[in-house]
């Protein structure tokens, strides 16, 4: 039988910048913790099965019944511009910059530099819904992904996708308010308007 210890370390380890030290250091504060805590996180993470779901508009996870986030649902969003994110992060440092006002759409990551494929990326969701968006008032995509390769190679990629489909839009991307090699997760709220500000 797996020591309940290690197979939890195993787990954690499994999280975006976790290593062998810090799930352990997750492992023993849990351990440290009252069991009304544990059963707390428990059943949280229960919830993520129950209580939350993905907006068929933008592709956020969101906690609600409706079948759209509130952001895409809200009447005084600005339909004229969409921001293209790589993930829920992202679109959430953009959200917490407080300077834009439009839509959204999570792609669901970037394109691996070492195959290059864009096997599991919602690009034909994306430019399946344009058609859609244009008639309600779309004009501009401002690309906004990582100041990374990966990022860089998906926004070139992703540039010459939406024009090959939809030559009528603008198609801009993050001014370079972001240093080289940043994540737009990361980012402060000051550098993400500056971002948008100088996008081109």
């Amino acid at each position: 039988m797996t020591d309940p210890i290690d197979r939890l370390a195993e787990i954690f380890q499994k999280f975006p910048g976790i290593g062998p030290r810090q799930a352990q250091r997750f492992v023993a504060y849990l351990l440290r913790t009252s069991a009304a805590s544990r059963r707390d996180l428990a059943d949280a993470i229960q919830g993520l099965a129950s209580g939350v779901k993905q907006c068929g508009e933008c592709y956020r996870f969101f906690g609600g019944v409706e079948k759209v986030c509130g952001i895409c649902a809200n009447p005084q969003r600005d339909p004229g511009t969409l921001a293209l994110v790589a993930s829920d992060a992202d679109l959430g440092a953009l959200e917490s910059s407080g300077t834009f006002r439009g839509h959204y759409f999570v792609l669901g990551g970037t394109i691996s530099l070492a195959s290059e494929k864009m096997t599991g990326l919602r690009v034909k969701q994306l430019l399946d819904s344009l058609p859609r968006r244009i008639e309600k008032g779309l004009t501009e995509i401002i690309i906004a992904f990582p100041a990374n390769p990966e990022g860089d190679a998906t926004a070139t990629r992703m540039k010459e996708e939406i024009i090959a489909h939809e030559k009528g839009l603008r198609v801009t991307t993050l001014g370079r308010g972001l240093s080289t090699g940043s994540e737009l997760e990361y980012a402060d709220p000051e550098t993400i308007k500056s971002a948008l500000e100088s996008r081109r």
